[in-house]
């Protein structure tokens, strides 16, 4: 028989013991580098709601897309075009039921915060004028927004002017970079980017018809046991989150 004083320090013990295993897994989270302040704070209040930690990985649809391929552990995964989560959906990397299209963006040109730039975007454009010795900062074209501004800038027909003027990005975040220090007079982002950024200034949108609608799309990842995962897109599609995502610029779908 137990003795009654032994009692608390044998529950304590138990607690002790099990807390971690019972302590809730993360919902790991991929998802394009253009969602790193919104979807950290959505993250952020659904932890707060549930009390389920969420954690992120922000890189390129391209890249997010290729290390799940590769086995990286991921619940929940978050591109910037419909383009990416097909690849995922071909290769039966995402529960095809769970895709939803999340958000919409807008594309824009941005110039460093103190430039004089004007500039208004229509067909032939002076871009490459306004350029002058610099380089347009872009993402690369395996990625969305370099897609996207590719797309534009062709459909406006001024890219074969500038092909060769670009300063070629790893993803949306890095082109924000290069203008943000400085390093290029003008560059392509998303909205939100230069919304989040005060170094930069938007010169000029892009005209929607110039280039596909941009739809940020989400999924749960194949094979993720995490209960939370599913529970988690169904937050990301509701209102505290869409405001969230609206104040960031985007527009929830």
């Amino acid at each position: 028989m137990v003795h009654r004083r032994r009692l608390p320090l044998l529950a304590l013990a138990f607690v002790l013991l099990t807390g971690p295993a019972l302590a809730a897994e993360p919902v790991k989270v991929f998802a394009a580098a253009s969602l790193r302040e919104s979807m950290t704070a959505a993250g952020a209040a659904y932890t707060k709601q549930t009390g389920a930690p969420v954690t992120f990985s922000f890189a390129g649809s391209n890249a997010i897309a290729r290390q799940i391929e590769q086995g990286a552990p991921a619940d929940v995964v978050v591109t910037a075009d419909a383009e990416w989560m097909d690849w995922l959906s071909e290769r039966r990397l995402i529960q095809a039921p769970t895709r939803k299209a999340l958000l919409g963006n807008t594309l824009v040109l941005i110039a460093p915060a103190g430039s004089a730039t004007k500039l208004t975007i229509r067909k032939g454009f002076q871009l490459a004028q306004s350029l002058g010795s610099g380089r347009l900062a872009l993402a690369d074209p395996a990625v969305p927004a370099g897609r996207y501004g590719r797309a534009a800038l062709g459909s406006l027909g001024v890219w074969d002017s500038v092909a060769a003027k670009t300063a070629p990005a790893a993803d949306v975040r890095a082109a924000l970079a290069y203008v943000a220090r400085g390093e290029a007079p003008l560059g392509i982002v998303y909205a939100t980017d230069a919304k989040a950024e005060p170094k930069v200034r938007v010169v000029a949108i892009f005209p929607a018809a110039s280039h596909d609608r941009i739809v940020y799309p989400a999924a749960a990842v194949a094979g993720t046991r995490n209960p939370q995962a599913v529970a988690f897109l169904r937050f990301l599609q509701g209102g505290q989150a869409k405001a969230i995502f609206r104040d960031a610029g985007f527009n929830p779908l």
